[in-house]
């Protein structure tokens, strides 16, 4: 499996969605501007995201984009499965594709690199967008508690 800067792109904007789920549609502007994503980019990503049911949008000038599902609900699995499904399936997990690939249907190493997969998608399908909005919190509260060194008594 193959994460591209389309699938980290996804992700952190369905994660700002999530962040600011009661608040609103949330313009595409601040959510490019809130996870450094070029908003070419994100318009696209987020149009293509409209059909997986995770997100929707409203137009007009209090329009935005919202979730439609909790955070509890959306797993970092649900959005690189959408963005794969939206691609080839006849790949194989070392090669470009299966078709280019110099021992397809013979290759040893399929075994192998199919268990990766399904390892690493196993870590996806178990981290949803609250946990990574936990995750935040709790590095906030770590943040916060830690003591300032002064920079004069250094």
């Amino acid at each position: 499996m193959l994460i591209t800067q389309k699938h980290k792109y996804a992700l952190r904007a369905i994660y700002e969605l999530g962040k600011r789920q009661d608040t609103g549609p949330v313009k595409l502007a601040l959510i490019a501007k809130a996870q450094a994503i070029p908003l070419r980019f994100l318009e696209v990503i987020m149009a293509e995201l409209k059909p997986s049911g995770m997100v929707a949008s409203k137009r007009g000038y209090y329009g935005g984009y919202t979730l439609l599902q909790s955070p509890r609900d959306i797993s970092v699995g649900d959005i690189f499965r959408f963005l794969d499904d939206a691609q080839s399936q006849d790949r194989c997990n070392a090669c470009d594709a299966k078709e280019n690939c110099p021992l397809h249907g013979e290759c040893a190493f399929m075994p192998m690199w199919n268990r990766v997969q399904d390892a690493i998608y196993d870590v996806y399908n178990q981290t949803t967008i609250q946990d990574l909005l936990n995750n935040e919190n709790d590095l906030q509260m770590i943040t916060a508690s830690t003591p300032q060194q002064s920079a004069i008594g250094t």
